[in-house]
């Protein structure tokens, strides 16, 4: 609904001149545009939350209720997926400039970049085999503790005391949330630490290895370019731990007739994870994106447990609330303290 606000001006009323109106039109127009941006904004956030909430479901349908034990297949799908809808969205539908590689270095340094990310995209596909979804982003909400230690002993970055002081509810409460877990496997476990730590490991390292302003790409440019090196990396690690992929995946999906949509509709999400990720930044804020993140969490963690009907205790949720509730404080003293 538009609001429209009128103005008095002063006229002679012995020639009929009525008050201009040009202010009306101006304010309704700028009321009716900031309600479209608000909209748009409120869409992206919502398709935002969708793509990644439903990519973490469909991997965790996929890889334990359909026998579908291949982790690092899938993660070679999601990332075949994101080369293929990079090179489109960026080459043809022109949604962000094309960036070039400059230099052998810089093409040295994306492939570091993209080696440690597929790490971490595997391990905690691996994790999601043997975890309930809950208590995998319990653990991953751990991520600021990780970055801050990186960015300690790889860059000798010191924050306020108060700041990593917020980091101690973080670990306490995965801590509290572990023993608290029925579904507890130690194996899940080490591949969520290890993929939240590789995770944080990347982000420390894209601010070093690309912070020159000659070699800074957006996280669109630098998808396309890590992408096809993570399935050169992950095609024969693929071959190699998971020979029989190609056989097994053939009779499921004659068993379950929709597997295969399945596959392609995750991968593709996952693209749309990255892309909407890029998007809600560029119209908001980092911080909006870090606000908006713990909250996504929460909700992935109650949808999860109302999907799949996993067991938790009120120790395993007083655990989670209070590492959301460190993370939370966290970078609010990041903020303050910066």
């Amino acid at each position: 609904m538009n609001e429209t606000t009128t103005f008095s001006f002063p006229y002679n009323s012995k020639s009929n001149t009525n008050p201009p109106p040009p202010f009306t039109i101006t304010i309704t127009m700028s009321t009716t545009q900031s309600e479209k941006q608000a909209l748009f904004i409120t869409s992206l956030i919502i398709f935002w939350y969708s793509s990644n909430i439903g990519v973490l479901l469909l991997n965790k349908l996929l890889l334990s209720n359909h026998g579908f034990s291949f982790p690092i297949f899938l993660t070679m799908c999601h990332m075949s997926a994101c080369a293929v809808l990079s090179y489109v969205s960026i080459v043809f539908l022109k949604i962000v400039p094309f960036q070039r590689i400059k230099s052998r270095s810089q093409f040295f340094r994306i492939a570091t970049l993209s080696i440690v990310f597929c790490g971490s995209v595997v391990g905690g596909n691996i994790s999601l085999r043997y975890l309930p979804v809950s208590f995998n982003q319990a653990v991953g909400a751990t991520t600021p503790f990780f970055t801050a230690l990186f960015a300690y002993l790889i860059t000798l970055k010191r924050e306020a005391w108060i700041t990593y002081g917020c980091l101690v509810p973080v670990v306490a409460g995965v801590v509290i949330a572990s023993g608290g877990e029925p579904s507890f496997h130690l194996y899940g476990f080490i591949m969520c630490i290890g993929a939240t730590a590789a995770r944080a490991f990347k982000s420390v390292l894209q601010g070093i290895l690309l912070s020159s302003e000659g070699e800074k790409l957006n996280s669109m440019n630098l998808l396309l370019y890590m992408s096809p090196i993570a399935i050169l990396v992950l095609l024969p690690a693929t071959l190699v731990m998971e020979p029989n992929v190609i056989d097994v995946t053939t009779t499921l999906a004659t068993e379950h007739r929709y597997l295969g949509l399945l596959i392609l509709v995750n991968s593709a999400m996952a693209y749309g994870a990255n892309l909407l990720n890029f998007l809600v930044t560029k119209h908001t804020s980092a911080l909006t994106l870090q606000v908006l993140g713990n909250a996504k969490g929460a909700v992935a963690v109650v949808i999860s447990i109302l999907l799949f009907r996993n067991p938790v205790t009120f120790i395993g949720i007083a655990g989670y609330t209070m590492t959301v509730m460190g993370v939370v404080a966290y970078g609010e003293a990041k903020r303050r303290y910066k």
